[in-house]
């Protein structure tokens, strides 16, 4: 999939106490003191397109890591995904009404020796998986858009058939305390408008917790290295399919014992997020 060739410019979010009620545990990473009231996606989704910008698209896309995933867990369990990302983008950059045109976005399929596949879809997608712009839920003069959109995409892709997921960014590196703002922004927001949260944030507070030397990020500080896109993948995985990535053989590559530390912190994130 081409993306928009717009280097995107990441600033420090240095937020004061913003009195939002959220808990943080030195042990577990932070945890969303409000809780989801939407815990699981229906049936297994057989489609889904991701929405967001370059934390989606790193490493060769997240919507690949969990399509990856799902063959290794769900043997024989049909998935079809795409990916529409734009560098830097916010929610009220997407036209989500364009994706859901007819004969467009997943109209065909490439597979093996180059062939193509024109698919005839009763449903475009099952699932719209959203993300904002990393800071966006939190920044002062951001915060009022994200709600906008994700209530305006929210309505749209229902509209269409389909369900709204927000996907819960994670903090920069070196600004911490992001990620229990994060998750409490993408919490409420999900409960505004009926949709489940994939607590991906959550995930990267965890396991930095559990091994701050497994680095989650790229010299940026901002975007993630390989383990931090399979972390995020694995916590995709768990929420949508409501099962353990623990012991799938699918690892990206990544050493086998770092991989197994990564399926069980989303695991136990899942567990603990969506816990009544």
């Amino acid at each position: 999939m081409r993306h928009l060739a717009i280097k995107p410019r990441f600033h420090p979010f240095l937020s004061a106490a913003l009195g939002l009620a959220v808990l943080f545990s030195a042990a577990t990473g932070a945890l969303a003191q409000t809780k989801p009231k939407v815990t699981d996606a229906g049936d297994k989704p057989t489609s889904a397109i991701y929405i967001g910008n370059s934390f989606f698209y790193y490493n060769n896309s997240l919507h690949n890591h969990v399509g990856q995933l799902i063959a290794a867990g769900q043997p024989g369990f049909r998935h079809r995904a795409s990916s529409a990302t734009i560098s830097g983008s916010g929610m009220n950059w997407h036209d989500v009404e364009s994706y859901f045109r007819p004969n467009a976005v997943g109209s065909y399929s490439f597979g093996a020796n180059n062939t193509v596949s024109f698919n005839k879809l009763d449903r475009l997608f099952d699932l719209a998986i959203m993300m904002d712009c990393s800071q966006c839920p939190l920044h002062p003069q951001l915060k009022p858009l994200f709600h906008e959109f994700a209530k305006k995409h929210s309505d749209t892709v229902r509209k269409h058939g389909a369900k709204p997921v927000f996907f819960m960014s994670w903090a920069y590196k070196d600004v911490p305390s992001m990620t229990a703002e994060l998750a409490e922004a993408y919490t409420q927001a999900g409960n505004d408008n009926n949709a489940l949260v994939i607590p991906a944030g959550l995930a990267f507070g965890k396991s930095i917790a559990k091994m701050p030397a497994l680095d989650l990020y790229v010299a940026d500080l901002r975007h993630p290295s390989v383990a931090g896109s399979y972390l995020a993948a694995c916590v995709t995985y768990a929420t949508l399919l409501k099962a353990s990535p623990v012991d799938l053989k699918y690892t990206a590559g990544l050493d086998p014992a770092i991989a197994k530390h990564l399926q069980t912190v989303a695991w136990e994130t899942v567990q603990e997020y969506f816990k009544p």
